[in-house]
């Protein structure tokens, strides 16, 4: 394994909820940050949420307030995106990136937020459909 792999998309109806995971294939010994972003076809990748796994600090994009919840487990080998409500313009490519550079910090994961591509490790993404 040579870097993250994500799983548990699929499809759902509008307003229907879907959890995506990350498993880390990187050190795992201290916090590190970990992204979610997503790509729809002929839009740029986006952030969605941010989590430093060794301060538990979390961020999230605009289109993941309120609906989204980005969290991690308790060995920080796995991190997990919550996905309720969901809306058909929720419809793409679902990305974890996982920070490869030891000790960075909270705020080199607020900063990746808006950077997609920052920490260079990309799993090969899990689709997410949505329907009206």
């Amino acid at each position: 394994q040579v870097q993250p792999v994500e799983s548990g998309g699929g499809s759902v109806q509008a307003g229907g909820s879907l959890r995506l995971s990350c498993v880390a294939f990187g050190y795992t010994d201290t916090g590190k940050c970990f992204g979610w972003f997503r790509q729809a076809p002929g839009k740029e990748r986006e952030g969605v949420a941010v989590i430093h796994t060794g301060s538990g600090a979390k961020g999230d994009g605009d289109s993941a307030k309120g609906r989204f919840t980005v969290s991690q487990d308790n060995n920080k080998n796995t991190v997990t995106l919550q996905m309720n409500s969901l809306q058909p313009d929720d419809t793409a490519m679902y990305y974890c990136e996982e920070d490869i550079t030891r000790g960075r910090d909270w705020i080199a994961c607020e900063y990746a937020l808006t950077r997609p591509g920052v920490f260079r490790a990309w799993g090969q993404g899990t689709q997410v459909t949505v329907s009206s």
